[in-house]
């Protein structure tokens, strides 16, 4: 049984259960070559960005709709008819018999010959699909909202991107490229395209993220406060300019990660009123939210998010604006961010608690623009 596909099914069917799959793959992947960790988190992220392409070809191939079959049965499923209409390299044979045996192992022998049987029939040519958001790989209701809000154009690309591996950015603020490193720069400073090689010990961080700090106008000296800084990466770029930076974040083992940052930790609730007396020269309010800008890199998110759960993220995302706003010094500047592509999240917040969106921030748009999506607002100061 291949180390690969052992991993790629237990990482699978712990994600069913609400695990993260970047998560679970950098956890269980440490022990593995670096051709079995590769093919594990290929099988992983194919399988979750076309979920909606194989569970249709799974009922056609089977008459039965996954949803009603075993997780061990549909998970496997899954991995044997990507690997057949994707992945060239892998024997049609390797992708049958060990998606058979996984079942077997996972003590569901009775379904191994419905196993064998669909994945036989499994073939490369063209499908007809019976929607666009099964062709996209979407559930229905999310392109229909990103018809509506983006236009129906612009919403294909949006998914069309989102099938698509994501490119890696890393955060070079000298702007020298270590040797063994062939990367290339971007329209923000510091932000650099890897293109190949060892990334060493520089930090991973999607250009969109990139692009929010710089809207901060931050300068030495300033006073600086990250609401919802974990995981750090834009305290870590805060923190160039030279500010003296207080990061806080709901969990203390979420702040773990920015123990090496010269900053003051606080573990607090955004959603109360913040327990600081003196205000803030600059304020990142970077809020937790859908993620629905990220489903390139987090594809299990778009079969998870129910339209009833944006009501809750705003709900949030409203408090900690009206208490985030409340520590800014006069004439001082918040950042409210997201990587939500969602008006719920991010024009529909500004108007709560403003009354109307500010005019000055960033709409990046996967597809349109490069990298996650994101959305961002300056508040305060010109």
């Amino acid at each position: 049984m291949s180390p690969a596909r052992q991993t790629a099914f237990q990482v699978l069917l712990l994600v069913e259960q609400g695990g993260y799959a970047s998560d679970l793959l950098l956890s269980r992947t440490r022990g593995l070559d670096s051709r079995d960790a590769g093919l594990a988190s290929e099988i992983v992220y194919g399988c979750l960005r076309f979920q909606g392409q194989l569970d249709f070809l799974i009922e056609q191939l089977s008459g039965r709709p996954p949803q009603r079959l075993d997780p061990e049965v549909r998970v496997a499923l899954r991995m044997g008819v990507f690997q057949r209409r994707w992945l060239d390299r892998v024997p049609a044979h390797a992708a049958v018999s060990e998606s058979v045996d996984l079942v077997k192992r996972a003590g569901k022998r009775s379904s191994a010959g419905l196993v064998n049987a669909v994945l036989r029939k499994v073939r490369k040519g063209p499908v007809r699909w019976p929607d666009r958001a099964t062709e996209l790989s979407l559930p229905s209701w999310l392109l229909e909202r990103w018809s509506a809000q983006y236009g129906a154009q612009t919403a294909e690309k949006i998914a069309a991107a989102f099938l698509e591996p994501p490119a890696t950015y890393v955060r070079i603020p000298s702007g020298i490229v270590p040797e063994g490193l062939k990367a290339e720069p971007t329209e923000i400073a510091g932000c650099f395209r890897v293109i190949e090689g060892a990334r060493g010990d520089l930090r991973v961080q999607d250009i969109s993220s990139q692009a929010i700090v710089p809207l901060l106008e931050l300068r030495p000296g300033l006073s600086f406060l990250d609401v919802c800084a974990a995981p750090g990466n834009k305290t870590a770029q805060a923190l160039e300019s030279g500010v003296r930076a207080v990061a806080c974040d709901l969990h203390l083992s979420r702040l773990e990660g920015l123990k090496g940052l010269a900053c003051d930790l606080v573990v607090l609730d955004g959603t109360v009123p913040l327990p600081f007396r003196r205000r803030f020269d600059r304020i990142l309010l970077d809020a937790p939210c859908s993620g629905t800008g990220t489903l390139g890199r987090n594809p299990e998110i778009k079969w998870r998010l129910k339209p009833g759960d944006l009501a809750g993220h705003h709900a949030r995302q409203v408090k900690l604006l009206a208490n985030a706003l409340e520590v800014l010094a006069p004439g001082g500047r918040l950042v409210y961010s997201t990587c939500s592509l969602e008006r719920e999240e991010n024009q529909a917040v500004l108007e709560t608690v403003l009354g109307g969106v500010p005019q000055r921030g960033v709409t990046r748009v996967p597809g349109v623009d490069a990298g996650d999506g994101f959305f961002a607002a300056v508040i305060g100061s010109t």
